[in-house]
């Protein structure tokens, strides 16, 4: 387990240093001046040349890309140049509230989506499944900004059941998580329900129920625990989307994470938050799928780490 989890690490590592390698490569290819961006549209020529040789931005690109390595090394995001703030500062206050975002929208996609696939499992070919896997269609398919617009429109705008936007209470969570879940319980519920659909066509599960086990311990038992698994592999993959992935429901609710931070810095051309969000996403990515191959062997111990 111990070499496993070191070589892991190193290939964490390896992918970091290309994420943020191409990444680099993207932002300098980009036409916008981020010195222009700063000094204003009405800034003279050589404020504009004095500000790209204050950020370093007239150096050649292996050099910048050098120095940006050694302070990453050092913890150093950098500063950004809009709101004069160091990266790792705004990435540090808005971090809480993106972490909150997305373990309540976990929670919501599996309750939802793993309850809909096993049903739909255990009715397979009837009216119910296919009524909710057409649900679990539509889920899948409408884009999240419809989803919370509509969410908005009706809960906090007609019913006024939750406030329209904002951050700090429960119900400020609940529309945010709820949409984001509607897409992602659309995509667990299909995979559990095919995931489910092949253990109980096994011979082992077969012969628990020729003995005349209950129809819901053959299930729960003996049959859903090797149906996880692809949900556990799939969850790794989530808590990197979620962290990326969240801009546009953070701006629909006007919820404080790190994408609405990402799209303001897009906006502005704000390197050094893009590149700091992108390796924190990465790094989110990559010990979620290290995660999920760690919690695999407990779920099923025929699985062994090498």
């Amino acid at each position: 387990m111990t070499g496993y989890i070191i070589r892991r690490f190193i290939q964490a590592f390896l992918i970091l240093l290309g994420v943020s390698f191409i990444t680099f490569v993207l932002l300098y290819l980009v036409p916008a001046d981020p010195a222009r961006q700063i000094a204003g549209r009405s800034a003279t020529a050589q404020t504009v040349a004095n500000i790209r040789e204050q950020l370093g931005l007239n150096l050649p690109f292996y050099e910048q890309y050098w120095r940006y390595l050694i302070n990453l090394l050092q913890g150093d995001f950098g500063r950004s140049y809009l709101q004069k703030t160091q990266v790792g500062e705004l990435i540090a206050s808005r971090l809480p509230a993106s972490l909150l975002l997305m373990a309540a929208a976990i929670v919501t996609e599996l309750v939802f989506g793993l309850a809909i696939g096993i049903i739909a499992a255990v009715r397979r070919n009837s009216i119910l499944d296919r009524t909710l896997m057409v649900i679990s269609f539509i889920g899948v398919s409408t884009p999240q900004f419809v989803v919370g617009i509509l969410m908005l429109y009706l809960f906090a705008v007609k019913l006024a059941w939750f406030p329209i936007g904002g951050y700090g209470t429960f119900q400020h969570l609940i529309l945010p998580s709820l949409t984001l879940g509607v897409l992602g319980a659309g995509w667990y519920s299909r995979m559990m329900r095919s995931s489910l659909i092949d253990v109980l066509n096994q011979d082992y599960v077969r012969t628990a129920s020729a003995k005349g086990m209950p129809r819901l311990r053959v299930i729960f038992r003996h049959a859903l625990p090797n149906a996880l698994l692809p949900v556990i592999a799939m969850i790794g993959i989530d808590i990197g989307f979620f962290m990326s992935g969240i801009v546009v429901v953070e701006s629909v609710f006007g919820w404080p994470g790190i994408g609405q931070l990402a799209w303001q810095a897009i906006q502005r051309i704000d390197i050094p938050i893009i590149m700091g969000v992108t390796l924190v996403s990465a790094c989110a990515i990559v010990l979620g799928n290290l995660l999920a191959d760690l919690i695999a062997p407990f779920v099923d111990p025929r699985i062994k780490l090498k």
